[in-house]
């Protein structure tokens, strides 16, 4: 019986190690693929923080293009609207001195300090006359040829109606196009 006794505790303590040995063989062997698992799902986080980052960078440039590409029309479409006939010439000039502001408005820095983008252009082209059409065409070059006549097609706005002929038609817009020509060149 004592030998039962003592053999028990010694069976226990037997059994107790062949589990811990097969427990920690097990881990061993499956700690390889939770690895391999682990570094996987790593290296998929990695590459999507990479392409999200990428993503931002460009959508970043994309805001900047679209940004400087709106700041430049709205400058050349003031810039025409103030008649300015060198409008490329007068955008290069004043293209670095505009910016936007913390409200997102285009304004310049101007003697006054800042000036919104309207009151800066305009007083630009008052500096600048030179930017304008000429007032006076020709000059000391300009040759003496004849001004062709205006000629009187004799179009009545009266008789412009919806369903004319093609041929009418045609002869409106050719005396409105002539007219036309005539009042931007000052005649």
């Amino acid at each position: 019986m004592e030998d039962e006794k003592q053999e028990g505790p010694e069976l226990r303590s037997l059994v107790r190690n062949v589990i811990e040995e097969f427990v920690k063989a097990e881990q061993v062997r499956s700690e390889p693929a939770y690895k391999a698992e682990l570094f996987d799902e790593r290296r998929r986080r990695e590459e999507l923080e990479n392409r999200v980052n990428e993503l931002v960078k460009e959508n970043q440039r994309t805001r900047q293009v679209a940004e400087e590409a709106e700041r430049s029309s709205s400058i050349r479409s003031e810039l025409q609207r103030l008649g300015v006939a060198k409008v490329d010439l007068a955008y290069r000039a004043v293209r670095d001195d505009v910016q936007r502001n913390e409200e997102g408005r285009l304004t310049a820095r101007g003697e006054q300090g800042e000036v919104p983008l309207r009151d800066y252009l305009a007083q630009f082209v008052q500096e600048n006359p030179e930017l304008l059409p000429a007032r006076i065409s020709g000059g000391s070059g300009m040759g003496s040829g004849s001004k062709a006549p205006p000629a009187a097609t004799g179009v009545d706005l009266d008789k412009i109606r919806p369903g004319m002929s093609e041929d009418e038609l045609a002869k409106v817009r050719q005396e409105i196009s002539r007219v036309a020509s005539q009042a931007l060149r000052g005649q």
